[in-house]
């Protein structure tokens, strides 16, 4: 087999990992080994974040829901069982969108629910 140096191939990798970190602050944003490590960090926290965000925004539907359904005399944790009971099939985003931007429509929802 041939000799291959690594020249080109060891800059292309370099110039790759540092386009990935350009804006960080310090050396990750000069230095090889910090930028890999800070790549590979950043990539960890994305994944888990996204995860996250996904429960974030069930909590607040829920919260949206819950200060519409209060002033009706029902709360939250009563509410979705009877949609279930009523057989209406209507996801936590819809309905806090309808508390929040339709009231009238969600209050005939709840009638509907009672």
């Amino acid at each position: 087999m041939t000799r291959v140096k690594k020249g080109t191939g060891a800059l292309k990798t370099r110039r790759n990992i540092l386009r990935k970190v350009k804006g960080y602050r310090h050396g990750r944003s000069t230095k090889e080994r910090m930028a890999d490590e800070a790549i590979v960090h950043a990539g960890a926290y994305a994944f888990a974040h996204r995860k996250d965000k996904k429960g974030d925004f069930r909590r607040l539907w829920n919260v949206r829901m819950n200060a519409l359904l209060k002033s009706e005399g029902l709360s939250y944790s009563k509410f979705i069982p009877l949609l279930k009971k009523n057989n209406i099939a209507l996801d936590r985003k819809i309905l806090a969108d309808l508390a929040l931007n339709n009231p009238e429509t969600f209050k005939k929802i709840i009638e509907a629910v009672k």
